[in-house]
């Protein structure tokens, strides 16, 4: 349809419609990438935050790790300190009993009476047991106690009718704790009914 110049009024229109269809595709596109650009700024803040959180993780990891380290290289270094000094501490109370053996080896050269040699021993030995008693040293009672197979080792049972059953009737050789902890137990002879 034409008008009176000769023109198609609805030409126009068409273009006009086109060009709106060309906008609003253009505007949709628009968005679209808008909501890409915005997802992916998105994604990425949150990637940077979750590196950045496994960023400090991992330090807060490696200063413990450190820390864990340079406690147990300490640890290690006081528990040989304690060793060595109570090694040390040992050691320097038994010199004083070595000191009274050769003393007495030394007096006992020209005596041939056997009470001062029997003095001499009785009292070397009182100061081993002192200094040992020092230390945290303590013998176990067994001789008239009863069995018990925590601190005693009965190697020995003998049938009689004047102990009561289970009771140490003879110490066999001697036994020894530190605190609680035992060192060595009593070898013991026990009584059994008889």
């Amino acid at each position: 349809m034409k008008n009176k110049h000769g023109h198609n009024p609805f030409k126009n229109a068409e273009i006009t419609e086109d060009a709106t269809e060309k906008e609003t595709e253009t505007s949709e596109n628009t968005k679209e990438d808008d909501v890409k650009e915005t997802a992916s700024d998105s994604e990425k803040n949150d990637f940077d935050k979750l590196k950045e959180d496994f960023d400090n993780l991992n330090n807060q990891y490696l200063r413990l790790a450190a820390d864990f380290d340079n406690y147990r290289k300490r640890q290690e270094t006081e528990r040989e300190n304690l060793l060595k000094f109570g090694t040390e501490n040992a050691l320097k109370k038994m010199i004083e009993v070595l000191d009274n053996f050769e003393r007495g080896k030394k007096s006992l050269e020209g005596i041939e009476d056997c009470q001062k040699v029997k003095d001499s021993f009785d009292m070397i030995h009182k100061q081993v047991i002192d200094a040992l008693s020092k230390l945290g040293l303590e013998e176990i009672k067994a001789e008239g106690e009863e069995f018990d197979p925590n601190f005693h080792d009965a190697i020995m049972r003998t049938p009689t009718t004047e102990y009561p059953e289970n009771t140490v009737i003879k110490e066999l050789q001697k036994g020894y704790k530190m605190g609680d902890k035992v060192l060595r137990p009593t070898l013991v002879n026990v009584a059994t009914e008889g």
